[in-house]
C-alpha cells in the first residue's frame, strides 16, 4: 500500500514529521513546521508509537492503511465466484452474456473476472469500421447461409477419435434473416443452398417480422451468393415484399455484419455449445435458442437487452 493521491504528506515527510515531535517540540509547532494540522501531527505520532519494532525499521507504519473493510457481507459467495470463472473458462464470453448464463448482474461478473485475473481475453488486431443502422424495425433484412453437418453420432469434434469411420450423411442449410434495427433473428433449416429455398426463407421471415410488430420490408442485403443474385425464385420473393436488393461489394463480409455476427453466435451458442447425440436433436434445440436469442438474451449492442426490446409496438402490449 502506498501514498493516498490527496495525502498532504508522503511517507518521507511522515517521518520528518515523527522526528520533530521526538526532539521535543509539540504537536502544534511540529505541525506548522511541516505546513499539516495538529489532528494530522497527533494522528501520525500515535501511528508511530502504536507500530511494531520491524514496521519503524521498515518504514512501513508511515504506509497509507487500506480502506477495504474488515467484512463485505453483500460480497458474491465463493460458489457464484466458481460458478461465474466456470462459465468463463467454458465460453469465453464477456460479462454481458455471462450475466445471461449465470444469472447475475453485468457488474458483478466483471468485478468477479477482475478479481480472479481473467477479465481480459486475447483478441486481434480489429479492421476499422463504420456501424449504420436503418431507424425502423423490419426495414431492412440481412441473410447468410450457414452449412452445417448432419451426423447419427458424436465425431471427432466431440470425442477427438479421428480414426473411427462415419457415415456420410450429408449437410443441412441454415438460412439465416436478422433484422437490421432490432436484430430479431429467424431461421429456417433446408436440405440444400438453393435460391428457392432462400425465397421461402425470406418471405416467412418477413411474415414473421411483421407478426412480432415490425413494419414493411424495405430492403433486403446479402452477399453475392448464386442463390442471392442468379435465382429468379429469390428476385420474385423480393418483388412480392416490394424490396429493393442491396448486395454487399466483393470481400467485404463486414458491410452484411449482423448477420455474418449472429452466424459466430449460432455456432458457438447452439450448433457446438454441447456434445449433441445426433444432429437431429441438435436441430429440435434450434428453437428453443431462438426464443432465447429474440427475448431474453442480453444483446451488447443494445445496452445488454434482448432483440424483441427494440420493436416499437410488441403484438399484445399497450401503445
Amino acid at each position: 500500500m502506498g501514498q493516498h493521491h490527496k495525502a498532504k504528506l508522503g511517507p518521507a515527510g511522515r517521518a520528518q514529521l515523527v522526528s520533530v515531535i521526538k526532539t521535543g517540540a509539540t504537536f502544534r509547532a511540529a505541525a506548522a513546521a511541516m505546513s499539516v494540522a495538529p489532528a494530522t501531527a497527533h494522528r501520525w505520532w500515535w501511528r508511530w508509537q502504536q507500530a511494531s519494532v520491524n514496521d519503524r525499521e521498515s518504514g512501513r507504519w508511515a504506509w497509507d492503511r487500506s480502506s477495504r473493510p474488515a467484512r463485505s457481507p453483500a460480497r458474491t459467495s465463493p460458489e457464484d465466484e466458481q460458478r461465474i470463472c466456470q462459465a468463463r473458462q467454458r465460453t469465453n464470453l464477456g460479462p454481458g452474456r455471462l450475466a445471461g448464463i449465470v444469472g447475475c448482474p453485468r457488474s458483478t461478473v466483471h468485478v468477479v473476472l477482475v478479481r480472479h485475473g481473467i477479465s481480459r481475453r486475447r483478441r486481434g488486431q480489429r479492421q476499422t469500421f463504420k456501424r449504420f443502422e436503418w431507424a425502423e424495425p423490419g426495414a431492412l433484412l440481412h441473410i447468410d447461409t450457414k452449412r452445417l453437418q448432419r451426423f447419427d453420432r458424436p465425431g471427432h469434434w466431440a470425442t477427438g477419435d479421428r480414426h473411427g469411420r462415419h457415415r456420410d450423411v450429408g449437410y443441412v442449410y441454415a438460412h439465416c434473416v436478422v433484422d437490421d434495427h432490432t436484430r430479431l433473428a429467424y431461421i429456417e433449416l433446408h436440405g440444400s443452398d438453393t435460391g428457392q429455398a432462400a425465397a421461402l426463407t425470406l418471405q416467412r421471415a418477413a411474415a414473421w417480422m411483421r407478426q412480432q410488430g415490425c413494419g414493411p420490408t424495405e430492403a433486403v442485403m446479402s452477399d453475392n451468393a448464386f442463390a442471392y443474385t442468379n435465382s429468379r425464385a429469390f428476385q420474385a420473393a423480393l418483388d412480392d415484399l416490394g424490396a429493393r436488393h442491396i448486395r454487399i461489394p466483393p470481400y467485404t463480409p463486414r458491410w452484411n455484419g449482423k448477420v455474418e455476427r449472429f452466424i459466430q453466435t449460432l455456432d458457438t451458442e447452439w450448433a457446438h455449445s454441447r456434445i449433441w447425440a445426433s444432429s437431429a436433436q441438435r436441430d429440435r434445440a434450434l428453437s428453443s435458442f431462438l426464443r432465447y436469442y429474440n427475448r431474453r438474451r442480453p444483446h451488447s449492442s443494445l445496452n445488454d437487452r434482448p432483440p424483441i426490446s427494440r420493436v416499437h409496438n410488441v403484438p399484445g402490449q399497450d401503445t
